[in-house]
This record gives structure tokens, sequence and C-alpha cells, in this order.
């Protein structure tokens, strides 16, 4: 059985990201108004929610558990099982390195560490400015070009320290309205 919403909708938002967080922090209403008041649900509320906030915050996970008459510890747990749902915010840019098997051979490890040392932060955590999220994942499966790393879903691979540099950079340089042949 396949649950669709009652509006027929999609649940794509155009809404800005951080205005729409601040929103769904308040109330999310419309979101639980589009669904049936059954456990089924549970999954694409969640979804719907992190689609427009980014991530859930708790007190949208709060009113999930309300509309639904289940339990806070219910709705936490399927939040938390799933490595899809966010409980903070991410980044504006979201960087995975994979761990799988290939990759773990040919140095993912080292990937990982100059990753984390370049932007300050550990994997699962997001860089102070909210530019970047470093993520780990079990397999990008690129296992051709291990190690790989994928930023905002491009995959890079046969990464050095200077290639990670060099992608790091390249964002950087995007970011600020300059072109690789700057």
């Amino acid at each position: 059985m396949s649950l669709s919403r009652k509006d027929g909708g999609t649940g794509e938002q155009e809404e800005d990201r951080q205005t729409a967080t601040q929103a769904a922090a308040v109330d999310i209403k419309d979101i639980l108004n589009s669904y049936p008041r059954e456990r089924d649900s549970l999954i694409p509320v969640l979804q719907a929610v992190q689609e427009r906030c980014g991530y859930l915050p708790s007190d949208a996970l709060q009113q999930a558990a309300d509309y639904l008459q289940l339990s806070n510890s219910t709705v936490y747990g399927v939040a938390t099982f799933y490595s899809y749902f966010k409980l903070t915010p991410s980044g504006k840019h979201t960087l995975r390195v994979c761990r799988g098997t290939a990759c773990h051979v040919r140095g993912a490890a080292r990937v990982l560490q100059d990753v984390e040392k370049r932007l300050n932060i550990k994997a699962g955590q997001t860089t102070a400015d909210g530019n970047y999220t470093l993520e780990t994942v079990a397999c990008i499966g690129a296992c051709a070009l291990a190690p790989t790393l994928t930023v905002d879903g491009d995959t890079y691979g046969r990464l050095t320290p200077s290639g990670v540099a060099e992608i790091l950079s390249a964002g950087e340089n995007k970011e600020a309205g300059q072109s690789d042949d700057d």
C-alpha cells in the first residue's frame, strides 16, 4: 500500500528554507492535515516536514506524535532509526565520504581525516558558518573510483588530500561568484 497526500501534492516547497524552518518550528498543521490520522502516515509526515525545514525540529516531532496519536518515543524512534532523517539543521552543502570496502582499502580514512581537518568538523557535524555538513555513508556505489566523496550529489573519485583541497576550493570560488578559470 502506498500513501499519498490527500491534497495530491508532491510536497515540494518553493519557500525559502530559513523562513520555512521558522514557520515549521511553530506550526506544521498544514502538513499534518494533508495526511490521514493513522500510524502509517508517520514516515510520510516526517518526510514532508524534513522537506520543508531541512531537518526535523523537536517541536514538529511533538506535533506529529500528537496528531497521529503516537507516543513521543515512537516518533523519535522512527526519526532516529532511519539515517535519512536529520534532527539538526544541515549545511548549505552536504559532503558524504564513502566508507565502503573498496574506499576503505584505498584510503577513505585519510580522505575523511583531511576533510575534517580542512572544515574543522567531524563526521555528522555542520560548520559554524552553516556552509558544510559532513557525513559518512556505507557505500556510494562508485567502487571503481575509490576512494570517493560526494558534494551535493556530485561524485568525486580517486581522491587524494590535494584533490580534497581542490574540491573545497572550487566550492568556495563558486560561492564567491568566481569561475574555475579565474
